[in-house]
């Protein structure tokens, strides 16, 4: 992140950086938009984070490189298509210098709407991006009410 100033949104993250490096953030973004249209966006650890049933996916820009966090999950699925790119455990690095790996990219983020998708789907587990509503509130409130 360039500066000292806080980030507050995608949007704002995006436009920071000059015009070749924020094409491949809003390339990145697009395909996680098209992949997991109701995923929400926010800025967390000064970098993009996208939440669908938890989080999904991170990306970052640094000196040499756009890093994807598809969490540890989402490295190990591909790690045999991920050898010509630094890669870590919840992390792969896409040099500035080489295009994007697009294909490679749809497969991971959707491999990692799929897995949260059934993380979620499993008895007793709760959305974790969704915001309360007001019913939920009101549900919420009357449980509450009844047990003293």
């Amino acid at each position: 992140m360039k500066g000292n100033k806080a980030i507050e949104t995608v949007d704002a993250y995006c436009n920071q950086y000059p015009e070749p490096v924020r094409q491949r953030l809003l390339a990145i973004r697009a395909i996680i938009q098209k992949l997991a249209p109701e995923a929400t966006e926010k800025i967390s650890y000064r970098m993009p984070l996208y939440m669908l049933n938890g989080r999904l996916v991170y990306f970052a820009v640094h000196t040499h490189h756009i890093g994807l966090y598809p969490m540890a999950s989402g490295i190990k699925q591909f790690a045999g298509q991920l050898d010509k790119y630094v890669h870590a455990t919840g992390s792969v690095q896409f040099p500035h210098h080489q295009p994007l790996p697009i294909t490679l990219i749809k497969k991971m983020i959707a491999f990692r709407v799929k897995e949260n998708r059934e993380k979620a789907a499993k008895p007793g587990k709760k959305s974790l991006n969704k915001k309360p509503t007001a019913k939920s509130a009101i549900q919420s409130a009357k449980k509450s009410a009844g047990s003293r």
